[in-house]
């Protein structure tokens, strides 16, 4: 005789139930036993578990680890995200013990937690061992002091034209929210800079559409399902990435018949040229296109989304310590114009002293990428008390390094980088807003020159204040960290004439 599908699911619930029970309830006690003694919620919401929380407010998730991890001597708080245990960590030598142990049978540098599904598993940030110093070996022309001044005459032309831009939609009158716009900026930037002429302005376009998409989805739940916007966020990685092959295909084509570099790119392919023609018909690892196209869409990355947090803390933080801006505008002053109508040099841009040490303040205040996730490749005995279970993500925070060591951390000095007092150097174990150990970011001297081109020059432009409300300096993660008002600001041209930078 016939039985109908509900007959059939009435007489399977009973069992399915049960099955249901039992894995939940082999979930929790397997995340029980991996937290041991740690502090951290007790129970989690099945297969989920705080995923949901961390979307929706990541500030107040990332406190509350910190807040969990601040009531334990060794500064370690534990959490549930989808499946995968968690462990934050805020000492700092226990994150320098995380990050000179990336190694297959310890950490692995993931970068974001599901890295590998975005990335793909060939980019720099996944490399280990000898392969991974060779890369960075062959990285290293492009942030000569050579490639570095090449680089500073990009990025001012682009930072002029945007902050034009900026007065003609704002005013003192007429606040707006320049988040958005240091983006785009820092976007343009990044590609003048990596790939120079070799993206057309509609590759460009395609270009803006496709990272728009994939900042999106660095925010979102791992649902990697047509519709979602981290299946989205996947398909544009892919598309970036051969868009960026192609630049290096005709940047090779360039440097083949002897012109000089104009980009980083150019920098890259010249070296890699030197070497294909030295290895004969065995081409050198790391030299095809498409493997180029990767390693330059980590860098972009990297340097696109920290480097406009830096820009918009920056502001803020002038616009709130206006003797250090009074300092700044003086020592500029000193040594560039903006109506001497000639770029910052790289030679002035080292004269900048003062103006450098309050960009590292700001990056130590303020660090854009607070945590660098790892996986436990293994078990691994972080403490006598502790060991972290294999296959947990854990989380070095950079951002709680920074309050930790300096004299009065929470107050914004720049002094302390000046010669005399040299913090840098005596609490250098606590800056790690570009990383340690091997993956210590590659390109922290850029970043630095660019923050300071950027002040420098909004600085001598623009008058600005900001346009400050009830919360609008607390921290939101868009995935770095950023004011939560998208700093709004008030503008006013400050110079009699723009500089003619072209």
């Amino acid at each position: 005789m016939d039985v109908s599908f509900w007959e059939i699911l009435t007489t399977l619930t009973p069992y399915l139930l049960s099955i249901l029970t039992f894995l939940i309830f082999l979930e929790q006690i397997t995340y029980l036993k991996k937290k041991s003694t740690l502090p951290g919620p007790t129970l989690v919401f099945p297969f989920l578990g705080n995923a949901i929380p961390l979307v929706r407010h990541p500030t107040y998730f990332w406190d509350t680890q910190s807040d969990l991890a601040k009531s334990t001597p060794d500064g370690l708080s534990a959490n549930y995200i989808i499946g995968k245990f968690i462990v934050f960590i805020r000492n700092t030598d226990l994150s320098h013990k995380i990050f000179a142990n990336v190694r297959p049978d310890a950490f692995h540098l993931v970068g974001h937690p599901f890295g590998k599904k975005l990335f793909g598993e060939h980019n720099l940030i996944y490399m280990m061992g000898q392969d991974h110093k060779d890369l960075r070996r062959r990285i290293a022309p492009n942030f000569t002091p050579r490639a570095l001044s090449t680089y500073t005459h990009l990025q001012q032309a682009i930072i002029l034209n945007h902050l034009k831009s900026w007065l003609s939609s704002g005013n003192l009158s007429n606040s707006i929210p320049i988040r958005i716009m240091c983006r785009d900026m820092n976007l343009e930037t990044s590609q003048k800079v990596f790939v120079g002429p070799y993206l057309s302005p509609e590759a460009q376009e395609r270009f803006n559409y496709d990272y728009n998409f994939f900042n999106v989805g660095l925010m979102k739940l791992p649902i990697d399902l047509p519709g979602f916007a981290f299946r989205n966020a996947r398909l544009a990685v892919s598309r970036l990435i051969e868009t960026l092959a192609g630049c290096a295909e005709l940047s090779k084509k360039k440097m083949s018949s002897g012109e000089e570099p104009t980009c980083l790119i150019d920098f890259w392919m010249q070296e890699t040229l030197r070497e294909i023609k030295a290895a004969g018909e065995n081409s050198p690892p790391h030299s095809s296109n498409l493997e180029i196209g990767g390693h330059i869409f980590d860098f972009l990355f990297a340097a696109q989304d920290a480097s406009t947090s830096s820009l918009l803390w920056a502001v803020t933080l002038l616009d709130s310590h206006q003797d250090v801006l009074e300092k700044v505008r003086r020592e500029v002053a000193g040594i560039w114009t903006p109506e001497s109508g000639k770029y910052i040099t790289a030679e002035q841009l080292r004269e900048m002293k003062y103006t450098e040490a309050v960009a590292r303040e700001v990056i130590r205040l303020k660090a854009p990428a607070t945590m660098v996730p790892h996986i436990a490749g293994e078990d691994f005995p972080l403490t006598k008390e502790y060991t972290i279970p294999k296959g947990a993500i854990v989380f070095p925070s950079v951002y709680e390094s920074s309050f930790q060591g300096f004299p009065e951390p929470e107050r914004f000095d720049p002094d302390r980088f000046m010669p005399d007092r040299q913090e840098d150097q005596v609490y250098k174990r606590n800056f790690l807003a570009f990383g340690a150990g091997a993956h210590q970011c590659v390109g922290q001297r850029y970043a630095i020159n660019h923050l300071v081109l950027f002040i420098a020059m909004f600085t001598s432009l623009i008058d600005f204040k900001r346009d400050r409300t009830d919360g609008c300096d607390e921290i939101n993660y868009v995935p770095t960290i950023c004011p939560k008002d998208d700093c709004r600001v008030f503008l006013a041209q400050r110079c009699t004439r723009f500089p003619d930078l072209k």
